[in-house]
């Protein structure tokens, strides 16, 4: 949540903070700001409510120069959206400024010692107090004010600093929340996350927790913070910077689903490498009791599948857990349990909170994460990374699909060493899912076009309920997640057997019923389900492979390619995908950055 951005060089720093800004926006488009210390050792804000190009327009009018400044797109915690609780924060005499991805915690504690001080605050947020608590400590050591700061604040933080009185330097340290060091050459970027610095540069360090680095357009310096000198080495990113384009594509969301069959098929590549083989054949599975998957949001859903995949070819005891639940219910891990974390960004704030608690109680961590340098990576026992490349839509879709990949080539890879599956078995399942590019690409291009005109109809339902049997309703979660979190109508999955104990008493004929169905043995028990809806004035829109369904007044049919069962999440989602993005498009609502949302939940 939040996007930071800063520049320190020879360059005029606000194109730079408005370029970067855009390609952050994604993390939180409430309001936005940037700062910059003139050419009169003077430090000019703008910021305004709103998005990025709303702040655009206000430097067009009111123009900033300067060789360093800071940058912040918002997603609002303390205080409601406004120009007053925009970032950045200046402290009280206008020596400090500050942005800050993260919470406080005992911001208000803070806040009450530096009133009785008399400092007077101006906005709501949290952030202000560490703008005034820089200006209260500060004797002339910036080092020695940024290391003082750090430690009386609670909470996760990643900050951005600058201050008048030294004017060739960006100091950042961070806690919890992510940060990078973009490197060039005679000047330096920081940044929340890696869209942000790809434009100028493929190198970067990825900061630690309790890392302080100060930059120049000399180079950058670490310290820890006892203010001890650190030794970091940069690293390259394989990311290319047009990814964070969007093309002959109207939005990024599209264009990201129509990447899907390449990403898979990179994904397959990465899971089954040697890197990969070595990471699987270093987990002892056979020593594990239970394995527990622990995801947020999609990820979550993705966990789903890949419970009812590992349970059925491995015949061990999965668990599924919400990680924001996990971390408060005192869970049940030791030596025996083996935790799979699975986090698009790899810096999800409750999943790197559950990562921490499994290590704490003995587990085994293994997660399944998108970014190498990211705190999950770099905190988990093991690893193997998705190949999904950036992802800038809200909504994920690529990411997720290169998930299921990871699950599906996990669950087999464990069944041949707990002797549940031959190797001929197992490399029969593995060319099936080689299948998988091919087979997605054929659901976009076929059914693109005839899903678009549906959502038209769609569209006019006030409640979208998802059915499903076994991994059906696995993947029916993140079909309704999907819709609900573009479109902005109320959607919910069941388990298609639970249907006519409670849920059925909200089916009217306002109501659209997503029927999914690609488990053969399960579809006679499926189609009783949605004929029951049907009776009640109902529409469905049945997707699935088991029968060949007919499209009727009431009942329209999307038919996906044969294959495992095991594997027809990843073609059951892409039909989702395209049903959730038309009906939004179809009510014109901001695809990309959905109302309240942001990318990576960063805080809790």
């Amino acid at each position: 949540m939040c996007g930071i951005i800063g520049y320190v060089g020879s360059k005029d720093a606000t194109p730079i903070l408005q370029d970067g800004l855009r390609r952050l926006e994604y993390r939180g488009y409430d309001s936005a700001g940037v700062a910059v210390l003139n050419a009169s050792g003077k430090l000019d804000v703008v910021k305004r409510e709103g998005k990025v190009a709303t702040l655009s327009q206000a430097l067009c009018d009111n123009p900033i120069f300067g060789n360093i400044g800071i940058g912040h797109t918002r997603w609002a915690t303390h205080g409601e959206p406004s120009d007053l609780n925009s970032h950045p924060h200046l402290s009280q005499n206008e020596k400090f400024v500050v942005v800050h991805n993260g919470i406080i915690e005992n911001y208000q504690e803070i806040k009450e010692k530096l009133e009785g001080l008399g400092f007077v605050f101006v906005s709501e947020t949290d952030t202000e107090v560490i703008a005034h608590l820089l200006e209260h400590y500060y004797n002339g050591d910036l080092l020695d004010v940024v290391a003082k700061v750090a430690g009386e604040l609670t909470g996760a933080y990643a900050l951005g600093i600058i201050s008048a009185d030294n004017p060739d330097v960006l100091a950042t340290v961070k806690k919890d929340s992510p940060l990078i060091v973009g490197v060039l050459d005679g000047e330096n970027i920081i940044a929340s996350d890696i869209p942000a610095v790809l434009p100028y540069t493929n190198k970067v360090h990825y900061m630690n927790d309790g890392e302080i680095a100060f930059l120049s357009k000399e180079g950058v310096a670490f310290y820890d913070l006892n203010k001890n000198p650190l030794e970091k080495q940069p690293e390259t990113i394989g990311w290319d910077a047009g990814d964070s384009e969007k093309g002959e594509y109207p939005t990024f969301m599209l264009k990201e689903m129509f990447e899907q069959s390449l990403v898979i098929e990179k994904t397959i590549q990465s899971a089954l490498s040697k890197e990969a083989k070595e990471t699987i054949d270093n987990i002892d599975i056979a020593k594990f009791k239970r394995i527990i998957i622990v995801g947020c949001g999609s990820a979550y859903n993705a966990g789903m599948v890949g419970k009812y995949v590992l349970e059925r070819l491995c015949r061990v005891n999965v668990e599924i857990d919400l990680a924001s639940e996990f971390i408060y219910k005192n869970p049940i891990v030791d030596e025996t349990t083996l935790v799979v974390l699975i986090s698009q960004s790899g810096e999800t704030a409750d999943t790197l909170k559950a990562m921490k608690m499994a290590k704490d109680l003995g587990a085994t961590t293994l997660s399944i994460v998108n970014v190498r340098g990211s705190a999950i990576a770099r905190g988990t026992d093991h690893l193997i990374l998705t190949e999904a490349g950036l992802e800038i839509a809200v909504a994920t879709t690529k990411a997720f699909s290169s998930q299921l990949v990871v699950l599906y080539v996990l669950a087999i890879r464990f069944a041949q060493k707990l002797g549940k599956m031959s190797d001929g078995e197992a490399e029969s399942l593995i060319e099936e899912i080689k299948t998988l590019p091919q087979k997605v690409g054929e659901v976009l291009e076929n059914y693109n076009d005839f899903i678009k005109e549906y959502a038209q109809k769609a569209a006019e339902h006030k409640n979208i309920f998802f059915i499903g049997r076994n991994v059906d309703f696995a993947i029916s979660l993140e079909g309704s997640l999907k819709l609900k979190e573009i479109s902005y109508i109320h959607s919910e999955a069941y388990a298609g057997g639970e249907l006519k104990h409670g849920p059925i008493a909200l089916v009217d004929e306002d109501s659209l019923v997503v029927a999914t169905s690609c488990t053969p043995a399960l579809y006679d028990k499926l189609e009783s389900g949605y004929m029951q809806v049907m009776a009640r004035g109902a529409n469905v829109f049945f997707v699935g492979n088991t029968k060949d369904v007919q499209n009727s007044e009431k009942l329209t049919a999307v038919r996906l390619p044969q294959i495992n069962e095991f594997f027809s999440p990843s073609l059951s989602v892409v039909a989702f995908q395209l049903l959730s993005y038309h009906v939004a498009a179809t009510k014109d609502v901001n695809i990309d950055m959905p109302r309240n949302l942001a990318k990576s939940v960063t805080v809790e």
